[in-house]
């Protein structure tokens, strides 16, 4: 990766990937998967904005979850003032400045999970970076479909029922020495 260029960076984090069931014998009306990637990009003064957007056909609930901002190797002692435009209630653009980072007093900044919805645009307003951001893109996907080996799973269990045994009283043993 080049100094100063922009990177999303993701991977699968196949813990994070979990399938939604029933609880106490009740069926969720349809399977839910999420699934969670590993999101990063550096702001400099070569690479002043990022621009974090998915498929608009995807019909995927998205959710940018930001975790850290902190200045990086190469840093100087200026602030760097780093804006996130995104929508609002309204679905109307706004920027607003999250993080304002200096290197001898606040290098780093804990966002705990501050969630956006996709489009957003991260930007340098102010000082040389670079500044990196990280988080994970979470993706939250509704099935309306049954799948295949889900009804089989069913089918099988209750092939499973029909085949078992019922539990008979033991027997009394008498004249035991």
């Amino acid at each position: 990766m080049a100094a100063g260029a922009a990177a999303a960076l993701a991977f699968l984090n196949q813990e994070s990937r979990a399938r939604a069931g029933g609880f106490a014998g009740l069926r969720a009306p349809a399977p839910v998967t999420m699934d969670s990637f590993f999101f990063g990009c550096e702001l400099s003064g070569h690479t002043r904005s990022f621009t974090f957007k998915v498929e608009e056909e995807d019909d995927a609930e998205h959710v940018l979850a930001l975790t850290m901002l902190c200045l990086t190797e190469g840093a100087k002692d200026e602030c760097n003032v780093v804006e996130v435009v995104a929508r609002n209630h309204d679905h109307q653009e706004i920027a607003v400045p999250v993080a304002n980072l200096k290197l001898s007093c606040q290098p780093m900044l804990s966002l705990d999970d501050f969630q956006l919805q996709p489009p957003v645009t991260f930007r340098l307003k102010s000082g040389s970076g670079p500044v990196r951001i990280t988080g994970r893109h979470q993706i939250v996907t509704v099935s309306n479909d049954i799948s295949e080996e889900e009804e089989s799973g069913e089918e099988g269990s209750e092939e499973e029922e029909a085949e078992l045994c019922p539990i008979l009283p033991a027997k009394k043993q008498r004249g035991r020495p």
